[in-house]
């Protein structure tokens, strides 16, 4: 677990950090995100020991980060955006060489071979590392993060210069990651962001904007709740059985898409997630859904919100005591 506690940052006399707070949870998949010049890598920095704070606190698994520092960081792997590389040595080489500098206790040849599968750089553990591509540096930053299996991970822009292929793999390795460990990541690609984290905070102007998944910003920022879905099906028995569905406002079938496939607009009252009861319906009376879109925000929407002061913070700072997952899948 993070505990982050009105944690300040001033550089001379500009306020970078001002007074924010924040926990991130065991197991949890975070979203860090911000604009250049936010905070937001400030406190990354701060969090991983990088600099110190001007005042506040950071717990990392109870321990904090100014009084007992060595300790501290023995508990985060981090994978800032221009990874740590020495560029002469071979990949190889260099994990041996962190293993030896972060004082590693699990069983050298296992524990490095295991990462090497994991991060997909086996087949070239033997090439000097500057002789590879900037996919693979990537790949062998993350696995120097992960020496020692340490249980915070911290992955500032982790897929950058991955093809998309890649990009897949790295997100389903974040993914795997998130059950045994706590995970701040922080991407500029905001889809990445939203299809991998359970939580997102962003950061404006030096303080926490918004802190929630990005299924409850969306409804807190904004009262359209409307699920939009094509079903193939006779059209007066699907809509008699959507208008069944608890927390439904109203149904509306749009055009015949395709002969037998009718569009059909619902809206769901506050707080009602209707995805799940209409996937149970269609299954149940032996529909098929070709396409179901929510017209929530995307968190490209609710950052851009933020950010450009469309919306009042205050009311997003706060997550909602209640997490509704729905807004991840």
């Amino acid at each position: 677990m993070i505990e982050v506690k009105n944690l300040t940052k001033y550089y001379g006399d500009k306020l970078a950090v001002n007074d924010i707070s924040f926990t991130v949870n065991d197991g949890e998949i975070l979203g860090f995100l911000g604009s250049n010049g936010a905070g937001k890598s400030t406190t990354m920095n701060m969090i991983t020991g990088y600099i110190s704070s001007t005042s506040g606190s950071i717990l990392v698994n109870g321990i904090d980060v100014l009084d007992e520092p060595i300790k501290a960081k023995a508990q985060i792997g981090y994978l800032p955006e221009l990874p740590p590389l020495y560029l002469d040595m071979t990949v190889k080489s260099y994990l041996n060489f962190m293993y030896d500098l972060k004082k590693c206790k699990l069983p050298r040849k296992t524990h490095l071979s295991s990462i090497c599968d994991l991060c997909k750089i086996t087949d070239v553990k033997n090439r000097v590392i500057k002789h590879l591509s900037k996919g693979y540096k990537q790949r062998v930053g993350l696995a120097q993060a992960l020496i020692g299996n340490p249980p915070v991970l911290i992955l500032d822009e982790p897929t950058v210069g991955l093809d998309p292929n890649q990009i897949i793999e790295i997100k389903n390795l974040i993914k795997n990651l998130g059950r045994n460990h706590t995970v701040i990541l922080s991407s500029h690609i905001l889809s990445e962001i939203q299809a991998v984290c359970d939580r997102i905070i962003i950061i404006d102007k030096g303080r926490v904007a918004a802190d929630d998944t990005t299924f409850n910003l969306s409804k807190k920022i904004s009262d359209d709740h409307r699920l939009v879905v094509r079903i193939e099906g006779s059209k007066d028995e699907v809509m008699y059985e959507l208008r069944k569905i608890d927390g439904i406002k109203y149904v509306r079938a749009e055009i015949e898409r395709e002969p037998g496939v009718f569009e059909y607009e619902m809206e769901a009252m506050d707080g009602t997630d209707l995805r799940r009861e209409v996937n149970a319906v269609t299954q149940k009376n032996g529909w098929v859904i070709l396409l179901m879109q929510s017209k929530e925000l995307t968190l490209e929407d609710i950052f851009f919100k933020i950010t450009m002061g469309e919306v009042f913070s205050e009311k997003l700072s706060k997550p909602s005591e209640k997490k509704n997952n729905g807004g991840n899948e």
